[in-house]
C-alpha cells in the first residue's frame, strides 16, 4: 500500500530519532513528511516504532493511505527535490 507519513514532534530529540527510523521504512519527502510504497507487514513495524518514540500527549503522527488512483493525482508544486545535509534538512 502507498501511504504518506507526517509529523509534529515536540522534543527534538524525539524528532531527531524518529527521522532517522522513518527513513528506513519510506522516503524523506519533506521536513516532517515520508512517502511511499510499504507493505502490510511493515506498516505495522512503522507503527510500533512511531508508538515507542512519541508521546501521544504531546506529540502527532498522521499516516495516510492512498489508493491506487490518488497517487497519480498527488500534486507537487515546485521543485519537488529534497535534500539533506547534516542533521538539519533543507528543501529548495
Amino acid at each position: 500500500m502507498y501511504v504518506v507519513l507526517c509529523y509534529d514532534i515536540v522534543s527534538d530529540a524525539r524528532r531527531a530519532r524518529l527521522l532517522r527510523k522513518m527513513k528506513g521504512f519510506l522516503p524523506h519527502v519533506q521536513k516532517s513528511v515520508f512517502e511511499g510504497e510499504l507493505t502490510d507487514a511493515r506498516l505495522i513495524q512503522l507503527r510500533e516504532i512511531v508508538l515507542q518514540i512519541i508521546d501521544p500527549n504531546v506529540d502527532t503522527v498522521r499516516i495516510y493511505h492512498l489508493c491506487k488512483r490518488c497517487i497519480p493525482a498527488t500534486e507537487v508544486l515546485g521543485t519537488g527535490i529534497y535534500i539533506e545535509t547534516d542533521e538539519r534538512d533543507t528543501i529548495i
